[in-house]
């Protein structure tokens, strides 16, 4: 199976600097999207220093098996998603200890969701609320719970979901990278299957596209690039109220698994 991917960031419409941040790593089949907090540029810094730190991080476990571990380990997934977690624990480390050294980056922070794919395993990491999307066999489903106040509102049904999307509370993040010296990362495993889309993506696309929309953009693009351009183009026609990043990627069954199939089936 091969991973194509196409990914976009953009300022949207009415913010004046762009705090989203994005990173693949192509050999590594490792995706990283950081959605920044902080004003006058400071969020750019964290979401900058949280993406690095978190490539860089998994860069060197892939090299040496003796890298240090952070955070809590958890028995209930597999060591790559261990490290993946790893690697955020160590990313909230770094934009806290730059936002203690620098007061004017005093209260910057940041989302951060990661996947990382090995063949057709699925590690998924994430803290804050940027989103990981699976579409399956024209379904898509939410992968990943919003670490924000209306979510948590929505979960325990004081809001429903459609008083949440008119909130003005929206943004209030209950966990973010960076606003405290330990944060608590939520960690997922699936299996992709030949045909399935993985959409990353900043509340700048989920707060302008409903998830019907995204839905129908993913599976009516030519390929994952143009996905990720025309899902940033609607979002900005809808309004761009801000920052937008998405990563799309399509898992697709390579020529060598198509052969094995016709010779199973002759």
């Amino acid at each position: 199976m091969q991973i194509q991917a196409g990914a976009r960031t953009d300022l949207g419409r009415v913010r004046k600097n762009n705090e989203d941040c994005f990173a693949i790593d192509p050999s590594l089949q490792l995706y990283v999207l950081s959605d920044g907090m902080g004003g006058q540029a400071h969020g750019e810094v964290a979401s900058n220093l949280a993406v690095q730190t978190i490539l860089t991080h998994c860069r060197q476990a892939e090299k040496s098996a003796a890298t240090p571990i952070f955070g809590q380990s958890s028995t209930e997934v597999s060591e790559r998603t261990n490290r993946l977690a790893s690697a955020i624990h160590l990313a909230n480390r770094k934009v806290f200890e730059s936002a203690a050294s620098n007061p004017e980056q005093k209260g910057m922070g940041a989302t951060i969701v990661a996947a990382w794919i090995e063949a057709q395993r699925l590690s998924i990491a994430h803290v804050g609320d940027s989103r990981v999307y699976l579409l399956r066999a024209g379904t898509m489903d939410q992968l990943t719970a919003d670490h924000s106040l209306v979510a948590e509102k929505v979960r325990v049904g004081i809001l429903t979901p459609q008083e949440a999307d008119a909130s003005e509370m929206q943004s209030v993040l209950t966990r973010a990278v960076g606003t405290n010296n330990s944060v608590e990362v939520d960690t997922d495993e699936q299996v992709l299957l030949a045909g399935d889309f993985l959409l990353l993506c900043s509340d700048g696309l989920t707060r302008m596209l409903t998830d019907p929309e995204i839905a129908s953009t993913l599976l009516t693009s030519a390929s994952a690039q143009e996905s990720a351009d025309r899902l940033v183009d609607l979002a900005n026609e809808n309004g761009g109220v801000d920052n937008v990043t998405v990563i799309v990627l399509h898992a697709v069954e390579n020529s060598e698994g198509l052969l094995h199939r016709l010779k199973l089936w002759k």
